[in-house]
């Protein structure tokens, strides 16, 4: 078989989509979008090379209007987990054996599919089920994912060239293996990026993978699958069941086969999720692969020579772009006393204007969250902001689930800088802000680092550079991902590696290098040219 040294097209971010009025890529999304909600599907679970399908089916609704049906999926239990890692065991052979070159093709086809026609089918599937806006789907469900193939590829090849050096006589040689085992993935409703990185990353270096989605995601993650099988990719790589959450873990974390998990989702069911497999330990034939990205409460610390307006509009798009359901939304502010009265206006002016309702209207910034349970427990936090002294709600503070779960977007002002919602992840459209003495500035950053036990992201806003390097040395610790003068949203991959450490996950950096670095398994080669024939020494002499 021909072989060579292959050079991965160097890759570049994916351009967004603007979809300015009258465009025909506004027309074409529409279009699609009003297709796909006049059509109801049935997504089955794909094992190996079927398509399986249950008798427990589950519906499907748009979060915006919960009424109207979008299909249904297809309910497994612990039979169909055992089922899906037995498919992927018995892929394993061959596709760890696959040259990396043609793994590489398949997930750059799956870019180049999902940049062309693909496009408007991945959007429109994020904004009917996720109910996300035409621009927070392009920016995930399109053009970060299609990032995050281009670049991990570009990073497969990055690892595989990182190689040891030599002496004379001898050469030394690196190989990374896939891990021995299976993979299981298990993925958020919130990026449909996140979904199709974490089953992929896994397999792109060779391993195979189970890959369990949130239900609430369901409909996108049909539409990732066949994006995989369009680009070529092998029955029973990435095998994925729609089953209680429970029910995969009892099988998956007692299998001997199990090698790793690539998580996303909350701090409380990854800690679960690791003392079980902590506790399963002795049963496993390697240590497994534990990488996880959880909960945030993520900041904006302005310092007084901040510029106020710019701090405002990181507030209303840090803390109010899809819902504030971003791991990474702003979700707690402190605003020093010289700059709060015009912060305060610019925010209720840019909040004030927000227009609310379904992704098809584009004029609507803010749209539904993601379910009931969701949109409950977002309530039951601005109902408690409502009883307590020593907060208001400065606007918003409304919600109606009557066809859509819809909560208004919401600023809460706070004397209490220990405040619940100054403290706690609420992962809905609620920021709560503190106005502290302006000259009181490096007392409020050891604050901030103390506030949280999460450290995923945060910002800093200023003008003054000695303030800028002091906030950098103080919050050190407090986000994985820290921003000078924006929004702490909006990761781009290459650009900025994205993960947080304490209890936000274990920052392995999705967008990097170092992610897949944690789905191989080093074995380093050393060759001797020509061996010694005497045990001797020279010092024996």
């Amino acid at each position: 078989m021909p072989k060579g040294v292959f050079e991965i097209p160097f890759p570049v971010n994916e351009p967004v989509t603007a979809f300015e009025p009258g465009s025909s890529e506004k027309e074409s999304l529409l279009a699609k979008y009003n297709e796909m909600l006049g059509t109801t599907i049935d997504v089955p679970m794909y094992i190996g090379d079927k398509e399986v399908r249950t008798d427990n089916k589950v519906s499907m609704h748009p979060p915006h209007d919960h009424k109207h049906v979008l299909g249904h999926f297809n309910y497994g239990d612990a039979s169909h987990v055992n089922a899906a890692i037995d498919a992927a065991l018995d892929a394993r052979a061959q596709w760890a054996a696959l040259s990396w070159e043609h793994r590489a093709s398949i997930f750059l086809k799956a870019a180049d599919l999902l940049a062309g026609p693909f496009r408007d089918k991945m959007n429109a599937a994020t904004m009917l089920a996720q109910s996300k806006n035409a621009f927070q789907a392009e920016i995930d469900a399109a053009c970060e994912l299609i990032d995050f193939f281009k670049f991990n590829v570009h990073f497969m090849q990055q690892i595989y060239e990182d190689q040891p050096g030599s002496m004379d006589g001898i050469w030394n040689r690196m190989e990374y293996r896939p891990l021995e085992g299976f993979v299981f993935a298990i993925t958020p409703f919130n990026f449909t990026s996140i979904c199709a990185n974490l089953p992929a990353a896994a397999a792109l270096m060779g391993n195979v993978v189970v890959w369990k989605p949130a239900e609430s995601q369901v409909y996108s993650a049909q539409v990732i699958m066949e994006l995989f099988k369009a680009a070529g990719l092998p029955d029973g790589v990435i095998n994925m069941v729609t089953v209680d959450g429970p029910v995969a873990g009892d099988v998956v974390f007692k299998h001997r086969d199990f090698a790793g998990l690539h998580f996303t989702g909350s701090t409380a069911v990854f800690k679960h999720l690791w003392k079980e497999i902590g506790n399963n330990i002795d049963m496993y034939r390697s240590y497994p692969r534990i990488v996880g990205e959880t909960g945030g409460k993520d900041f904006i610390v302005a310092h007084k020579s901040a510029n106020a307006k710019e701090v405002a509009t990181a507030i209303s798009r840090g803390a109010f772009e899809f819902q504030g359901q971003k791991c990474s939304a702003a979700s707690r502010a402190y605003i020093p006393s010289n700059l709060w009265e015009d912060v305060k206006s610019h925010v209720l002016n840019e909040v004030g204007s927000f227009k609310m309702g379904k992704p098809d209207d584009f004029s609507n910034f803010i749209n539904a969250v993601i379910d009931e349970r969701a949109f409950d427990k977002i309530a039951s936090y601005i109902d408690y902001i409502k009883g307590q002294d020593d907060a208001e709600i400065l606007i918003g503070g409304n919600y109606d689930k009557s066809s859509g779960y819809f909560i208004e977007p919401t600023v809460v002002l706070t004397s209490n800088p220990k405040f619940r919602t100054m403290c706690e992840e609420i992962f809905g459209p609620v920021i709560t802000i503190f106005v502290y003495p302006e000259d009181e500035f490096e007392a409020t950053l050891k604050m901030v680092d103390e506030t949280s036990d999460y450290a995923l992201t945060g910002a800093v806003f200023s003008v003054d550079r000695y303030a800028i390097e002091t906030a950098c040395k103080l919050l050190e610790n407090s986000a994985g991902n820290f921003y000078i003068n924006d929004k702490p949203t909006g990761a781009v991959v290459g650009q900025q590696p994205f993960g947080g450490a304490r209890g936000s996950g274990t920052n392995d950096k999705a967008g990097a290098y170092m992610n897949l670095l944690r789905w191989v398994s080093p074995r380093t080669i050393k060759e001797t040219f020509v061996p010694p024939t005497d045990y001797r020494y020279p010092f024996l002499g």
